[in-house]
């Protein structure tokens, strides 16, 4: 496990919890979103103000840390490719564990065999990273629209289908052109 960095933004420092059930300390600050939030077709962009507003608890079993995230979402329409723009604000909340120790205050080293296991304090600092990650990802729309009425675009020739609804495109594969050349106008019989 890698030591974290109590510089990053996304790190919280817990020391003024001292482990004592029951104790609480409220977080807020504005901070920039870092790459890869997101999703195929909507995603923060990077260097965004993420505000931050959570609340840390101790608890027996470690740090529940919950909260919301405000931010920015960037998309592209999934029916007709245009840019779409909305504010989100998305709910956190985590449990991070302890790190088990001996009777001495040492701490062991255990394997986890739990399919996904809990984050883990690390020397009083939790790493929201992960967290926020899963939360925005989960909360973002595989197939963004800019608006429910949205017609999209024409399969065939790509016309903006909002411009004009009753949009027909002559749907002809090129390598039958020869054959209907062979048609005479009025001619309907097979």
């Amino acid at each position: 496990m890698t030591s974290l960095d109590p510089s990053d933004p996304l790190v919280i420092d817990a020391r003024n919890l001292q482990r004592r059930p029951g104790s609480m300390v409220e977080v807020s600050r504005t901070l920039p979103a870092p790459a890869g939030l997101g999703v195929a077709m909507a995603r923060v962009p990077e260097g965004s103000p993420i505000e931050l507003d959570l609340r840390l608890e101790s608890v027996l079993e470690g740090i529940l840390v919950s909260g919301t995230a405000d931010l920015e979402v960037s998309a592209e329409c999934s029916r007709c490719l245009d840019p779409v723009q909305w504010h989100e604000e998305v709910d956190l909340t985590e449990l991070f564990r302890y790190p088990s120790t001996d009777a001495r205050g040492v701490v062991l080293e255990e394997v986890d065999e739990s399919e996904d296991p809990l984050p883990e304090v690390q020397d009083d600092l939790v790493d929201l990273l992960p967290v926020l990650r899963d939360a925005v990802v989960i909360d973002l729309p595989l197939a963004p629209l800019c608006s429910e009425e949205c017609l999209g675009l024409c399969p065939d020739c790509g016309f903006r289908l909002q411009e004009d609804p009753q949009h027909e495109h002559q749907k002809s594969d090129p390598r039958w052109a020869a054959l209907a050349d062979l048609l005479e106008p009025g001619d309907h019989h097979a």
